[in-house]
């Protein structure tokens, strides 16, 4: 398996590569209540993303993190009195995209193929320029005939993320999608994602209290049952942060607590 080269964190930053997208975009989601057989798991609950920003939300195994991510990509029905509101009041339908903690790339498609299957799954054509763009600023323009088996995994995880950036959208909602990489690849991909999302509104789901730390603008603690979100952490500093940094050390040992207080860590 090849090295993980070019070394990311020596990478130039990617210029313009969202050029046309969209402005940022906030969206409200509020929830009164979300069950799964018959147990009450989130209840009277309301998350703010903000416009342009990456905002992450920790909490404990089971504790609903990801079903929130799900109601707001429409893979849950929107329960009960719940609602989305967008900022711009426009439908958030056709405005996401979304990378989930597997890369789910296409085994038999290339590395090119994979970034284009949405162009083709529309029946538009094919934006070769945009995905070779991509291609080129997740350091992979040379790999781009390869198939994913011959990739190694942080490559995988560097084509998912280019594929996300392909569709173009002004949100990006991303479950765990660095928590099965070792701590190198995982730290070179945390600052990749945080110079190739500039300009979205993210949502990260993560169980990783550094991770939310060095990329997250706003970052979130979901705990009990039925869950309560905590009030929103706004670490100082431009992302992605230093891990050795005392503040966010600090800041560590506070979200530690609060996971710790749920009762269960993830």
């Amino acid at each position: 398996m090849e090295p993980e080269r070019p070394d990311i964190l020596s990478m130039p930053k990617p210029m313009n590569v969202a050029s046309g997208d969209l402005s940022p975009v906030g969206v409200t989601l509020t929830l009164d209540r979300l069950e799964f057989d018959g147990q009450l798991i989130l209840g009277d609950l309301k998350l703010i993303l903000e416009p342009g920003k990456i905002t992450c939300l920790l909490g404990p195994s089971g504790v609903g993190k990801s079903s929130i991510l799900k109601v707001l990509a429409g893979f849950i029905p929107l329960p009960g009195q719940s609602r989305i509101t967008v900022s711009d009041n426009d439908p958030l339908a056709g405005r996401l995209s979304y990378m989930d903690q597997q890369d789910l790339l296409l085994p038999w498609a290339t590395v090119q193929e994979n970034l284009l299957i949405g162009d083709r799954l529309r029946g538009n054509p094919p934006n070769i320029e945009r995905a070779r763009h991509l291609l080129d600023h997740v350091g992979l323009a040379d790999r781009q005939d390869a198939l994913p088996a011959t990739l190694s995994g942080g490559m995988r995880q560097r084509v998912a993320l280019a594929r996300t950036l392909m569709e173009g959208a002004p949100i990006v909602l991303m479950d765990e999608p660095f928590s099965a990489l070792d701590a190198i690849t995982k730290l070179r991909l945390q600052d990749l994602a945080a110079d190739m999302l500039n300009g979205k509104t993210v949502l990260l789901i993560t169980h990783d209290p550094l991770e939310a730390l060095r990329i997250g603008h706003v970052i979130h603690v979901l705990s009990s049952v039925p869950a309560t979100l905590s009030s929103p952490l706004a670490p100082e500093g431009s992302i992605p942060r230093n891990p050795t940094d005392d503040t966010l050390k600090h800041h560590y040992s506070e979200i530690m607590a609060q996971l710790a207080a749920s009762g269960r860590l993830s």
